[in-house]
């Protein structure tokens, strides 16, 4: 299983420094949104692949530049920007989770989410995402891609999902169900 993973990390490289993934020719007008998705149990050895990723993009072509977001620390930011973190944690102790969580649908929102993303990648050629996992239950990937939609337009991002992506269904973990997401594609196809 291990080697499977490793086997289609390797293959991400020479897929995304080409220049047609990077303009995104050959997609229609589809949005350049692609998945990368993997057993959750492998989190550990993609987490430190996809740092390898970003640093053979910048020796292949000192021209591509390429900017990971972690949803995780972008939750934090934002919970710290809104000035409730401190808070957060309170409520957890005295709370609960399932309150936290509650408390805190209303404040951070996808589009929160989406425009630190858009505001950030500016001047880079592809944006990664990772995190997911971490970032679950306060934020869902498909909420995310949808609100992403409305700023970024051709730049390609990829998702790495701790979970199954079948084409049209997202399951993080292999076990909870995601919304339906139609608009991205699987990044590197054979498993």
């Amino acid at each position: 299983m291990l080697n499977d993973v490793y086997d289609r990390l390797q293959k991400i490289v020479d897929k995304v420094k080409t220049e047609k993934f990077i303009q995104g020719r050959g997609l229609g007008n589809e949005i350049s949104y692609y998945i990368f998705d993997y057993d959750p149990k492998e989190e550990l050895v993609v987490r430190q692949y996809v740092q390898y990723i970003k640093k053979e993009l910048n020796k292949v072509d000192s021209n591509r530049k390429v900017i990971e977001f972690d949803l995780y620390k972008i939750f934090i930011e934002l919970l710290k920007e809104e000035d409730i973190f401190e808070k957060i944690i309170y409520l957890e102790q005295e709370e609960g989770k399932e309150y936290v969580l509650n408390a805190v649908t209303p404040f951070i929102t996808s589009e929160m989410f989406a425009q630190k993303i858009t505001k950030e990648s500016e001047g880079h050629d592809l944006i990664f995402l990772t995190g997911i996992g971490k970032c679950y239950p306060f934020m869902r990937s498909h909420n995310i891609l949808n609100s992403l939609q409305q700023f970024l337009s051709k730049k390609p991002l990829v998702v790495f999902y701790p979970g199954h992506f079948s084409g049209q269904d997202l399951t993080l973990f292999n076990l909870f169900k995601d919304e339906n997401y139609y608009r991205a594609f699987p990044l590197i196809t054979d498993k």
